[in-house]
């Protein structure tokens, strides 16, 4: 039986946010980020994330490393429950847990040349490392991650969109984590070249033994490197399943809307499948819709959805999906 590494049980992330120009004791709305959200991650998986801006995706990555309180629920990391960790207990276990950003130049200093960015989490969590052996341990990870290691002592702004990615990743990896988190790393770079840092995160995956939450817009590349899906919408999941299961036999409406906005090169098949077009704007997430949060843009909405949160129903084989007039797509291309 797979070890599951990492657990979220009714995970929920709310920020207080006051108007703009309110006074001092108007009272904070609230903003639900995360609501709700639960999921296992098994040792050695890579589990997507999807859903459009304002999803919730990064803060649930966030809220996972622990750079935002969690509201309610847990995050369990080999059974172990982060939130109630005291800072020395969740220090330790910090260095197991690895992000890799967005942005890829603006997560490094620029006042610090690449060898020292990729040693910095080693010094920290290392300090009486003798400084041959991690100056030895940033060459090797740079020649994995596919950099040169005499640009060693060159600085961020000389480098590439993608090869400041490299860079990232091997920051993250010079602590051997267990899990590495990928918060959209490839949104920010042209399309050859996330092919290229896709690649590379699967291969590391793969020779590294690492487990890895994998999250971005583009269900093709989620498809590529996850072995399951989580779509998310408005803080909450909608759907969960095997990346090719979730990708040929969608069941959640919004899911099969996600997947029909992913164009097919083929102008036939393009020209002749179903899609599925959503309509109206995201709603706010301070002011969320009541029952389900997709029923005001669903086209199978019905007016029981406005009372109750629908119930996460298992369709079998880990097929989760929160929907109770789902249906698979009549016609859907793979993505």
């Amino acid at each position: 039986m797979t070890q599951t590494i990492l657990s979220a049980k009714d995970l929920a992330v709310t920020f207080d946010v006051r108007p703009q120009g309110a006074w001092p004791w108007t009272k904070a709305l609230k903003l639900h980020a995360v609501g709700g959200v639960s999921f296992d991650l098994a040792a050695g998986e890579c589990l997507g994330v999807v859903g459009e801006s304002g999803s919730g995706k990064s803060t649930l990555a966030r809220a996972i490393v622990g750079t935002v309180p969690i509201s309610g629920g847990e995050v369990l990391f080999e059974g172990k429950d982060l939130a109630a960790m005291d800072p020395t207990a969740r220090r330790v276990h910090r260095k197991d847990v690895q992000m890799i950003f967005q942005d890829p130049l603006a997560a490094l200093n620029p006042r610090m040349p690449v060898g020292d960015i990729i040693a910095e989490p080693l010094v920290t969590h290392y300090p009486n490392t003798p400084r041959k052996e991690v100056k030895q341990r940033v060459a090797e990870l740079m020649d994995r991650v596919g950099l040169l290691p005499n640009l060693i002592n060159r600085y961020p702004h000389e480098f590439s969109g993608g090869q400041c990615q490299r860079i990232g990743i091997a920051r993250a990896l010079i602590l051997r984590p267990k899990l590495l988190i990928c918060d959209e790393p490839v949104s920010a770079l042209d399309v050859s070249v996330q092919a290229q840092v896709v690649n590379l995160l699967a291969e590391l995956r793969r020779d590294m033994g690492l487990s890895m939450i994998f999250i971005a817009h583009d269900l093709s590349v989620v498809k590529h490197i996850s072995d399951r899906i989580v779509v998310m919408y408005l803080g909450q999941l909608m759907e969960t399943a095997g990346a090719r299961k979730l990708c040929t036999v969608p069941e959640h409406p919004y899911t099969q809307a996600l997947i029909s906005s992913v164009p097919i090169p083929d102008p036939v098949l393009e020209a002749a499948r179903h899609r599925p077009i959503l309509e109206g704007e995201l709603p706010s997430p301070l002011r969320p819709p009541s029952g389900c949060v997709f029923r005001t843009r669903c086209p199978k909405a019905q007016p029981s959805c406005a009372e109750k949160r629908p119930e996460v129903q298992n369709l079998g084989d880990g097929h989760l999906v929160a929907c109770p007039f789902h249906a698979p797509a009549e016609v859907l291309a793979p993505v």
